[in-house]
């Protein structure tokens, strides 16, 4: 009886779903280095993971390397050595003509915004949407759904000149998430705004990580990275130095 009993829980066990397997990460950077031309090197064999649905800050003094970073991760730069991972894609490996779709998959956040300013709030956050190709009527839904979500559906047709600083910069993040990407990253978002602004700012990135996408902010501001209580990549001199898991961010 003991030996069947045991073949029973054997085979009880044997049936039973498998595992799933761990997502992989949208971000995995692996000794990743990056030196421009004249010798200076940026960033120095940095590794790090970040998972879906993961919201991260890196910091670091001023040429820590947090923007190179950045710039890797929206294919504005290239690495020198090493792999930058976004999504299981090598973006080594990715030939010149398809950057722009690769481009789609991540929304970019400015600190000086980088609004064309003769045009209206409405035509700035529907660019990228006609780039890609989007039809207008659904061009239309996804522009005022993204304003809406920012707070400035009412502010449709003015021009960004006629917005506050931090109007501007909502402006600047419903362009970053009007086409839905998976992946947000953010340089500096809030460098130009007074702290009570820069907290309702973050706060939005913490509504996107909360319903799926995947937020990685480059900042120096302490007191936000202290508030938030998010995971911080820190870096110095474009070495990875700390790695501090939201829990233990006090």
């Amino acid at each position: 009886m003991p030996a069947r009993a045991g073949l029973a829980a054997t085979l009880a066990h044997a049936m039973l779903p498998a595992s799933p397997e761990p997502a992989a990460p949208v971000i995995r950077l692996d000794q990743v280095s990056k030196r421009y031309p004249g010798g200076h090197e940026a960033l120095s064999q940095l590794s790090f993971e970040l998972g879906a649905g993961e919201m991260a800050f890196v910091t670091g003094h001023s040429g820590a390397g947090k923007s190179t970073l950045l710039k890797l991760l929206g294919l504005l730069e290239r690495p020198s050595h090493g792999a930058v991972m976004v999504g299981g894609v090598n973006l080594g490996s990715v030939r010149r003509s398809g950057i722009p779709r690769l481009r789609r998959q991540v929304g970019m956040v400015f600190q000086d915004h980088r609004l064309l300013m003769d045009r209206s709030v409405f035509a700035n956050v529907e660019l990228p949407l006609v780039v890609a190709g989007v039809p207008p009527a659904e061009r239309g839904k996804r522009v005022r759904a993204a304003l809406e979500k920012v707070g400035l559906l009412a502010h449709e047709k003015k021009s960004p000149p006629a917005l506050s600083a931090g109007e501007q910069q909502r402006v600047g993040i419903a362009r970053a998430i009007v086409g839905k990407p998976p992946l947000l990253i953010a340089d500096e978002p809030t460098g130009n705004l007074d702290p009570q602004l820069a907290v309702e700012i973050m706060g939005l990135f913490v509504e996107f990580q909360q319903v799926g996408a995947t937020v990685l902010v480059a900042t120096h501001d302490l007191f936000l990275i202290k508030r938030m209580r998010k995971r911080v990549i820190v870096l110095d001199h474009g070495r990875l130095v700390d790695d501090v898991a939201a829990a233990e961010v006090v």
